[in-house]
């Protein structure tokens, strides 16, 4: 019997997290070994069959102050976590994402378990942001192996010292051949002369308050322009549902509709292949719009005292927010950022990309060449062949 655990939050984590969590399965039975996966997560990962011990896919934010309400059910979460290693220790620990939880575990784990492999998949994003001199977090010294889904990310550990292997992005794994337009329109409720544009606005709670206003302000006037205009948005968790309705409604957009989160996954593909816009946050969404040819504005916003602390005490830069524009290192999707990510802004960006056509091919001819920057697909069998090969089997 191998035990595994594997730690994440928020849900783009859940969402890799699942991905992997299959393929620990399939590599294990390809060797003939019983496994277990206790996990922090969430429902995705919990369908792919492991075993979770919290639900942390709702806690998460960006930002100084909007952690403060997650502190004590973080704090809670790894006590949990702490009592369930010391009382069943795993074979080794795999650590997505998710950045001060994680780099506390691994700290944690390295001190008082220093036997454990620990496998660290998807690196907080250091060779694309900097914080005051340039230092960087001390992952390197517990992580066993890092798992770069970036050859940046690779590049920039590995010239640290880290032992580092680029496996490439597991959203390749995900990439699936689209249905034909009609037949997504279709499937959506679309007429023939109805265009859609796509609001992907939030897996945060604080993104329902800082992006989501201005995204349906936006669609509304984009509407007024476009009158074939239909909107539809993407809810990233089942408690986000109302909000985003009233949200719309409150906005004046017509007949906008709030997706059911639960049927996110089985409607993406319809929704990519119909949408003729996507406008929503910065993130890994970003990425899965890029691979399925899908034109976007992106942006982000946090409140006005994190993007002070950050900006003017912390030294915090970035040169983009956009995964997309940050591998590519170059601004093909359209971004705003804090004070500029408002909907005079969006509109004007998202009719330039809904009125020429040559923006729209100069963006998807960028995703081409953004393609050829992530690998090969295979990626979460490779990294699950790597997490196992670590392993002292019993």
């Amino acid at each position: 019997m191998v035990r595994l655990f594997v730690s994440t939050g928020e849900v783009s984590g859940d969402l890799q997290g699942s991905l992997l969590v299959k393929a620990l399965f399939a590599e294990a039975e390809k060797r003939s070994i019983n496994l277990e996966v206790f996990a922090l997560g969430g429902p995705r990962m919990q369908a792919a069959g492991a075993q979770l011990v919290a639900d942390t896919s709702s806690l998460g934010a960006i930002g100084l102050w909007e952690a403060l309400p997650f502190v004590l059910p973080t704090l809670r979460v790894q006590s949990l976590v702490d009592e369930l290693i010391k009382e069943n220790t795993p074979d080794a620990v795999i650590l997505i994402d998710y950045m001060g939880p994680n780099i506390r575990l691994g700290n944690k784990l390295k001190n008082d378990l220093p036997e454990i492999p620990i496998n660290y998949y998807i690196a907080p994003q250091e060779w694309a942001w900097r914080v005051g001199n340039g230092g960087s977090t001390d992952l390197i010294s517990f992580s066993d192996r890092i798992l770069a889904i970036f050859p940046e990310e690779a590049d920039f550990y590995s010239k640290r010292g880290g032992k580092v292997t680029w496996i490439g992005h597991p959203m390749l794994d995900t990439t699936i051949s689209l249905p034909e337009k009609n037949v997504a329109r279709e499937k959506l409720g679309l007429k023939k002369e109805d265009r859609l544009l796509l609001l992907l606005p939030a897996s945060r709670k604080q993104e329902l308050r800082y992006l989501m206003p201005d995204l349906a302000k936006a669609a509304a006037t984009l509407q007024n322009f476009d009158q074939s205009l239909q909107v539809l948005v993407l809810a990233g968790q089942e408690s986000f549902e109302r909000p985003l309705k009233l949200c719309l409604e409150k906005a004046g957009v017509k007949a906008g509709r709030v997706l059911n989160a639960k049927d996110s996954d089985m409607l993406k593909p319809f929704l990519f292949a119909a949408a003729d816009l996507a406008l929503g946050k910065s993130g890994t969404v970003n990425m899965e719009l890029a691979l399925q040819g899908v034109p976007q504005v992106v942006g982000y916003k946090v409140s006005r005292i994190t993007a002070f602390i950050a900006k003017q005490i912390l030294g915090f830069r970035v040169d983009h927010i956009s995964p997309v524009n940050l591998l590519l290192n170059e601004r093909l999707v359209p971004e705003l950022v804090q004070e500029d990510f408002n909907s005079d802004n969006i509109v004007s960006l998202a009719k330039e990309l809904l009125e020429e056509p040559v923006s729209v091919f100069e963006m998807k001819e960028g995703y081409k060449r953004l393609r050829k920057k992530l690998g090969e697909p295979r990626v979460t069998e490779r990294a699950a062949e790597l997490i196992f090969d670590s392993i002292k089997v019993k």
